[in-house]
């Protein structure tokens, strides 16, 4: 299996170096020159599979025999340890609920995977790295929990300052060790343009720098798994399923519509964004506007103005777009079309379906949940023959992360998993950078030269 840049100008590489280099020397994303896809038989010894196994299983038709295969099974399990709850609200929906993890945050099934792939292939080639990882929230903590006391991967984490939440931040800055946290004044776009900046930049190439981001093809295929195994616990025989999943900078969505070109029986795919609303325009119109600077809205994790996924989305369906998001190519928008459906959901509307969900059913929901739950509805709403399909609907992160929300909207506030069970009371450090390369370039050379 080779993976292949989306801009097209570099070689093609091994999984595991793609996984460890991150993104392409000419900026582009990696996607598999093929993917596989799997029988029909294939597909539903699934419905008999512990989710560990069924991890391996998947993930090994794309890393081949780079692994073998009782490593990779012990690498699964020890990376998920935790339930994946899967709750009937009505009428044939579900809410899929990945806030189970270290962090509290669906992020966790992608970084607990990438940092033992990591580390298993940095100590067989006797390798070090920096990892630079851009957050809008909880890829950032994710990240820190996953790679935390690693001794041969050191983690640089850019944050915008005003735009996460108080315990999203102190899931970051109260760690310490191996993990290093800067706080920007600015967007998080404006931290993963830094991020993109580094990795293209000679100078720094002595740093041996990879990311963590979903830009990292090794985020992106962990995050297949939880598709297939809603799929097979939901689902009788052939029938098909209907997702909804809450999108910001598209990586949990690429790893569902990578599941369903591998062959998981999808469909229809909600793709649900904030007030960011660049994509749906897109699907619709043709005409791709990135957005600069992204809006501000409650689900934060998905203020994202130009979702870098979406490179990869246009490439999945012919067409080529650069990371700036100028499109060289349209991609075959009739096909995309027959696959997608997308919604934009405001903050009234968000916190709406917070109130509604509540109240009707006793069922929580976060932020970012609920716009997964709103483009749902609508989708049912347009679409009155999907009523009789089992639908999902994506829950990213743990109601307890979002309290001055929850506490204002329903007068309570959320019980606290585990996870973040504390957390005020650690002491946090983090470094303030201003928003300029240069300064960000001066930082990595001056601390991790």
């Amino acid at each position: 299996m080779l993976y292949h840049s989306t801009n097209k100008q570099s070689s093609p590489l091994t999984f595991s170096q793609a996984l460890l280099q991150g993104q392409a020397p000419d900026r582009g994303l990696y996607m598999p020159e093929n993917i596989p896809r799997l029988s029909d038989h294939e597909i539903k010894r699934f419905c008999r599979m512990e989710y560990h196994k069924m991890a391996s299983v998947l993930m090994g038709r794309f890393i081949g025999d780079e692994i073998p295969r009782d490593v990779l099974d012990n690498l699964t399990r020890d990376a998920y340890d935790f339930e994946i709850p899967l709750e009937l609200v009505c009428d044939k929906q579900y809410i899929m609920r990945l806030d189970r993890g270290p962090t509290a945050s669906f992020k966790d099934f992608a970084a607990r995977m990438m940092a033992r792939l990591m580390n298993h292939y940095l100590k067989r080639e006797k390798k070090r790295l920096l990892i630079l990882t851009a957050t809008s929230g909880d890829t950032g903590s994710a990240i820190s929990h996953a790679f935390l006391g690693l001794d041969r991967i050191r983690v640089v984490v850019l944050f915008p300052k005003n735009e996460v939440t108080p315990r999203q931040r102190k899931q970051m800055t109260t760690l310490g060790q191996n993990i290093h946290v800067l706080g920007l004044d600015g967007k998080f776009d404006d931290c993963q343009a830094l991020v993109k900046q580094a990795f293209a930049d000679p100078v720094l190439r002595n740093l041996n720098l990879s990311s963590a981001n979903s830009i990292n093809i090794g985020r992106l295929i962990p995050q297949m798994v939880y598709y297939f195994y809603a799929w097979s616990r939901l689902v009788k025989h052939d029938e098909k399923i209907i997702f909804s999943v809450p999108s910001g900078n598209f990586g949990d969505m690429m790893g569902g519509i990578m599941a369903m070109k591998t062959g998981l029986p999808v469909e229809k795919f909600i793709i649900a964004v904030n007030d960011n609303d660049a994509f749906p325009t897109y699907l619709n119109s043709g005409t791709y506007d990135k957005i600069e600077p992204s809006r501000n809205c409650l689900s934060s994790a998905m203020n994202v103005g130009h979702p870098s996924n979406l490179a990869r989305l246009v490439a999945l369906y012919g067409g080529m777009m650069d990371e700036k998001g100028t499109v060289h190519q349209q991609a075959d928008l009739s096909m995309m079309k027959k696959d997608i459906w997308s919604t934009s959901v405001d903050d009234e509307t968000t916190s709406q379906m917070i109130k509604e969900c509540w109240t009707k059913h006793h069922v929580l929901l976060e932020p970012h949940g609920a716009v997964g739950w709103a483009g749902l509805q609508r989708f049912r709403e347009q679409f009155t023959e999907s009523h009789n399909t089992v639908a999902v609907s994506l829950e990213t992160a743990h109601p307890a992360k979002f309290p001055e929300e929850i506490n204002r909207l329903l007068g309570f506030d959320p019980e606290l998993p585990p996870s973040l069970s504390g957390i005020e009371e650690k002491e946090e450090s983090f470094a303030a950078l201003e928003t300029n390369y240069g300064a960000f370039k001066d930082y990595l050379l001056t601390g991790f030269s």
